[in-house]
């Protein structure tokens, strides 16, 4: 299977985590300007917030420097992939445990598996692209 082209890498996870970051961002205003109890549930989640947030910055970051071809973006894209398919195999565990316990357990089992299945293949293509001899190349700063 040959690579991926890295300036489709780059703009994918661009767009992708800057998206995300933006859609985090006005969740958390909009919980902000719900009243207390909403920015009394926000303080008590601050630190997985800015945890998540850090995580989508390094994405957001690894996708431009794949575009401008430095040679920090390769460890920061691939670090990032291994953490959001950890992240994302961990939560379809959670999710398909809560599925198994309610209704329509066979179609939500098999949305989990999809989303998760999905996310973790872009991510294994991407690191396979990123350990290729020609992206190692590209992006070697030389």
């Amino acid at each position: 299977m040959p690579p991926l082209p890295l300036p489709v890498i780059g703009w994918v996870f661009t767009l992708a985590c800057g998206a995300a970051l933006l859609f985090g961002a006005w969740i958390v205003v909009g919980l902000h300007l719900q009243g207390e109890d909403a920015r009394r549930h926000l303080a008590r989640s601050v630190l997985e917030d800015v945890l998540l947030f850090g995580i989508w910055i390094l994405g957001f970051a690894g996708g431009i420097g794949i575009l401008l071809l430095k040679s920090w973006s390769r460890p920061t894209l691939e670090f990032f992939c291994w953490v959001l398919a950890v992240m994302t195999l961990f939560s379809a565990f959670a999710r398909t445990r809560q599925a198994l316990a309610g209704e329509h357990r066979a179609s939500l089992v098999l949305s989990v598996a999809l989303f998760a299945g999905s996310i973790v293949a872009v991510c294994g293509a991407t690191i396979y692209t990123l350990r290729s001899p020609d992206a190692v190349r590209a992006l070697s700063g030389f």
